[in-house]
């Protein structure tokens, strides 16, 4: 069981490389082609849209590709959740591993603003999620109320008129 547990750590952190190099290339790519490869920080978001009503869903079955950003880790992580930042290896390696263990990971802990989540809990395990090829992932979800449109692939152009549309719509 030990012996199980530690090749699984050792898979997760050539795994880990893998997607800090791939991190490295999609950073390039960004800066080449001018796209962003942020995640969106949850707290700029609430500020900028004026956010404040909270209902807590429940637990769901979430889209992976609606998870755009993070409460506090969105510089750790690209916008495709790879991991950017080498110290993060440790505690991704033992995620991976637990990932592939018969106990599992618990639920993520999300905010949903319109159509898009936003990680308060488990980043690393949406990141391994994305790499494994999950499409979906179970998350605790509390719904924030929002009168605009948000989508995944929005430009900075069409998030600038949603910021301007959620003033309007305030004043």
């Amino acid at each position: 069981m030990a012996d199980d547990k530690d090749r699984l750590k050792i898979e997760g952190k050539h795994k880990f490389d893998s997607a800090r190099f791939q991190a490295f290339l999609a950073d390039i790519k960004g800066h080449l082609f001018n796209q962003p490869m942020e995640l969106w920080s949850f707290d700029e978001v609430k500020d900028a849209l004026r956010l404040h009503n909270q209902l807590y869903r429940g637990l769901q079955d979430i889209p992976i590709d609606r998870i755009v950003g993070s409460v506090g880790r969105y510089n750790d992580f690209t916008r495709e959740f790879l991991p950017r930042n080498p110290e993060l290896e440790e505690r991704w390696s033992r995620v991976y591993a637990q990932v592939h263990s018969l106990e599992g990971v618990p639920p993520i802990d999300v905010y949903q603003v319109d159509d898009v989540y936003f990680v308060r809990d488990g980043n690393h395990r949406v990141s391994i999620a994305r790499q494994l090829g999950f499409t979906t992932i179970q998350a605790h979800v509390t719904e924030i109320e929002t009168p605009v449109d948000l989508e995944p692939d929005m430009t900075q152009k069409m998030w600038d008129n949603a910021i301007a549309y959620s003033a309007f719509l305030a004043r």
